[in-house]
């Protein structure tokens, strides 16, 4: 073997794969697994490790896998992690741990993140459950949502001994990982609803239907239900528009809308009545990850497909793998453009879109260079479907219904940085409902941390 590169991962055939909804990658087999283990070096300061969120022992749990011992390997990596089949799918380890490999600097790093969900997926197949030892305590803790923020606190906390209970406004546990991540990307059965059942065997409690805000207040669940403390993992569900003519328009879908009921209502299938309409000219306003997540599931609904982003393919900040398995299906990627107008027929539906193209000035106070519009230089596209995927912000629900919980001027909640604890005393936050729209990692990170600093609260208290 070649130390210096990867064990390639198999995949469908870009062509195959984008007529369905099955998983791209398949992942690595025991063989494949182990030969990509052996390239680890072992490092005795293990950069890896700090750059993952939930600073999960990588070299130990490689280690592991270089000897076959995968059962020992998942348990190293459920110390930290609540969700590693999910984490090794969708991480962007390119610039995490993967990006502080030390292999990685005179060649490819070691592919921490595929042999994380190998270890994830054996250990699903071969029955192999979370060890909890430890002793309940008569504490209760209510986790508001079960995304990876929320499954994350919860799950530490279980494992503190702790009464969880997590409220889930949706039918399905599982937050964005359910509604927003595609299946191709990741299954929802067989991985989401898999990694959910661990953490309610860690002894938490999930309510489902239950909209915290309305159903039931932050304060009442403390006052009248004695919850000792209340995590919010609610996440970012308010999408954002950009406020140009035509956006009220018939087949403009905020993106969050569309991968819902694609991926929750399954308006992909004939069989369910949650239809979407099928556009057969698609274009997706926005770079990041969500926006290919959109356009990749519009095109296996049978559309042809463009992406239109203002800045350049260099400053896309969707994944490289995410972009480039985009365009292997035929995604049509129009950069440098941004839309100035959505056109509308008769019928009050989307019959094209007016775009400007764009240069980059200087950068930034964040780094990033500007885009600036060029006069004159205004196209047409043919379409009938819009979907916008421009980020999205918190629901205010909470926060209006929360006395004493403060928020910024996005209407993200505002915590300490070290414990996640928010300005209401016993009420602690992560993930997007304090950051804004961000990745499935940092939520588990954020998610972990507050379970720290609600642990030492109820401690002390």
């Amino acid at each position: 073997m070649n130390q210096m590169t990867k064990v390639p991962v198999r995949e469908q055939d870009p062509k195959v794969r984008a007529t369905n909804f099955d998983e791209v990658c398949l992942g690595y087999n025991e063989d494949e697994a182990v030969e990509e283990a052996s390239r680890c070096l072992n490092c005795k300061n293990p950069l890896c490790v700090a750059g993952c969120p939930v600073s999960i022992n990588i070299p130990g749990f490689i280690a592991k896998v270089k000897e076959r011992k995968f059962e020992e390997a998942y348990q190293i990596i459920s110390e930290s992690s609540a969700l590693p089949a999910v984490c090794g799918r969708v991480c962007p380890q390119e610039s995490q741990c993967e990006g502080k490999c030390v292999r990685g600097i005179k060649g490819e790093a070691v592919a921490i993140g595929k042999l994380e969900r190998f270890v994830a997926d054996w250990a699903r197949e071969n029955n192999i459950k979370p060890v909890n030892e430890s002793a309940k305590n008569d504490k209760k803790v209510a986790v508001i949502g079960s995304g990876p923020s929320g499954l994350t606190c919860a799950g530490d906390l279980a494992k503190k001994g702790y009464d969880v209970t997590i409220f889930e406004a949706l039918h399905h546990a599982g937050g964005v990982l359910v509604y927003g991540i595609p299946e191709f990307r990741l299954p929802k059965d067989k991985v989401v609803a898999k990694e959910v059942e661990n953490v309610k065997e860690l002894g938490v409690k999930i309510e489902t239907n239950v909209v915290v805000g309305k159903s039931v207040t932050i304060d009442e669940l403390i006052e009248n239900e004695n919850f000792d403390a209340v995590f919010i993992g609610s996440g970012a569900g308010l999408p954002r528009f950009m406020g140009i003519p035509g956006e009220q328009a018939n087949g403009v879908f905020s993106a969050n809308e569309f991968l819902t009921r694609n991926n929750l209502m399954k308006a992909n299938l004939d069989d369910y009545a949650t239809p979407i309409m099928k556009g057969r000219k698609v274009a997706v306003v926005g770079g990041g990850n969500v926006a290919m997540d959109a356009a990749r599931t519009a095109l296996r609904l049978g559309a042809e497909v463009y992406i239109v982003y203002r800045r350049s393919e260099a400053e896309l900040p969707a994944r490289v793998e995410e972009v480039h398995h985009a365009k292997e299906e035929g995604i049509q990627f129009h950069l440098l453009c941004n839309p100035t107008e959505i056109l509308v027929d008769d019928q009050g539906w989307v019959s094209g879109m007016t775009c400007i193209k764009m240069e980059l000035g200087e950068p930034d106070e964040s780094g990033r260079r500007s885009p600036h519009e060029i006069p004159g230089s205004e196209f047409t596209l043919d379409l009938d479907t819009v979907i916008m995927s421009l980020g999205t912000s918190p629901n205010p629900l909470i926060s209006s219904t929360t006395k004493g919980l403060e928020v910024n001027r996005r209407g993200c909640i505002v915590v300490n940085e070290d414990t996640g604890a928010s300005s209401k005393e016993g009420v602690y936050a992560g993930g997007d409902a304090v950051t804004g729209a961000a990745t499935v990692i940092l939520a588990m990170g954020a998610g972990k941390m507050a379970a720290k600093g609600i642990d030492e609260y109820l401690s002390n208290k």
